[in-house]
């Protein structure tokens, strides 16, 4: 028999609009052979709409092309790489035809391509305005990687292509499909433990040395820009509230060479309507993964909260428990849902501007020392 618990977690999943996507709970570990690879990519696309991957690094690679062999609305279509050896391999391992293989010079004119309806820019991050906005002027739907871009200005830029090209912009926030976060957002927004009274989290790693990551150029920041935006996230979809106020400290450089352009780690505090209290850590130097909300009648929280896989969650009634997803392929399919019914993302660009403004406000009150207002 069902608990209320049970009823009510998937009556929120139903009115959020993520029951009816018909996407299956896939498990994210689970890999096709190469065989069945071949099949999938060979098979009539049917009602399935093209993505061109913009970008064939780690995430691309790793995660999103394995993805999107799990997909049901979606498949990889093309793809954008200014490395030849990587176009080969690609080719070959996702049976990609060279009409739609293309470089950095040509990438304008995958306009005059019918198989291509989405792109996604998977590039660092001061690129992705540039190849959003250009994505839009071929005519192409667009996800865009987190964070949106380095400044609200590009935002806005990219915002306003969308709108004039009348084409769909998503950000790749994937946790909004994951469902241990989506819990967290069920449990705050419906106040099942009732208001909260402090919310907190941290995500961390250790960064190898020589990436984009740590270039001031390329990343716009350090860890906040490339993690630190999850829990900016975490912090808002389990209040269901915006952040009025921060203030911010950076931590101490232990590496002052690898981490001489970028922040090593930082700290902040959130300041919520009402009077709750968020506080962030993020770090390149140490490991850290949570998200916690402490309320009036007891805490809920994930200890392993953004990765791509393998959440961990309790709740004042015992340990929370789902299957796994494949977080990308309900991402991308939802992407594509939206598109064939010409309906808003639920991760839209808006949000993804909204986010930077937070991270540079952030920023902001890390170098002034101030408490910045957020407006």
């Amino acid at each position: 028999m069902k608990s209320k618990y049970d009823k009510s977690r998937r009556k929120f999943l139903h009115d959020i609009g993520l029951a009816g996507l018909s996407i299956p709970f896939i498990s994210a570990v689970g890999n096709c052979n190469e065989e069945t690879k071949k099949q999938k990519t060979m098979s009539a696309k049917n009602g399935k709409l093209g993505i061109a991957l913009v970008g064939l690094g780690g995430y691309a690679g790793g995660q999103l092309a394995p993805a999107l062999l799990q997909t049901e609305h979606c498949y990889l279509a093309g793809i954008v790489t200014g490395t030849p050896s990587k176009a080969v391999t690609w080719k070959e391992k996702y049976n990609i035809p060279d009409k739609n293989i293309y470089s950095y010079d040509n990438y304008d004119s995958i306009k005059d391509n019918p198989d291509i309806d989405i792109i996604y820019v998977v590039l660092p991050n001061n690129m992705h305005a540039e190849y959003t906005i250009r994505g839009f002027e071929a005519g192409k739907h667009v996800i865009c990687e987190k964070p949106m871009a380095i400044t609200v200005e590009d935002c806005d830029k990219m915002l306003a292509a969308s709108k004039k090209a009348n084409k769909l912009l998503s950000i790749g926030y994937r946790l909004h499909f994951e469902p241990y976060n989506l819990e967290m957002v069920r449990l705050g927004t419906q106040k099942m433990y009732g208001n909260l009274k402090k919310i907190s989290g941290g995500f961390g790693f250790r960064a190898g040395p020589s990436q984009w990551r740590l270039t001031q150029k390329y990343a716009g920041g350090g860890p906040l820009m490339d993690v630190g935006i999850y829990v900016i996230q975490g912090m808002c979809y389990t209040s269901g509230m915006e952040p009025i106020a921060v203030t911010a400290v950076e931590g101490v450089k232990t590496d002052l060479e690898k981490f001489k352009e970028v922040e090593q780690s930082l700290t902040w505090q959130f300041e919520f309507p009402g009077g709750l209290i968020g506080e962030g850590i993020t770090s390149y130097a140490d490991n850290m993964n949570f998200l916690k909300a402490e309320a009036d009648k007891g805490t809920f929280e994930l200890t392993s909260a953004y990765n791509y896989n393998g959440q961990k969650g309790n709740t004042p009634e015992g340990p929370m428990n789902f299957s796994t997803v494949n977080q990308q392929a309900r991402q991308m399919d939802a992407f594509a849902l939206s598109v064939k019914n010409n309906k808003k993302s639920i991760v839209p660009g808006e949000m993804g501007k909204r986010d930077v403004k937070y991270l540079q406000a952030v920023y902001e009150a890390m170098r002034t020392g101030k408490r910045i207002e957020i407006k």
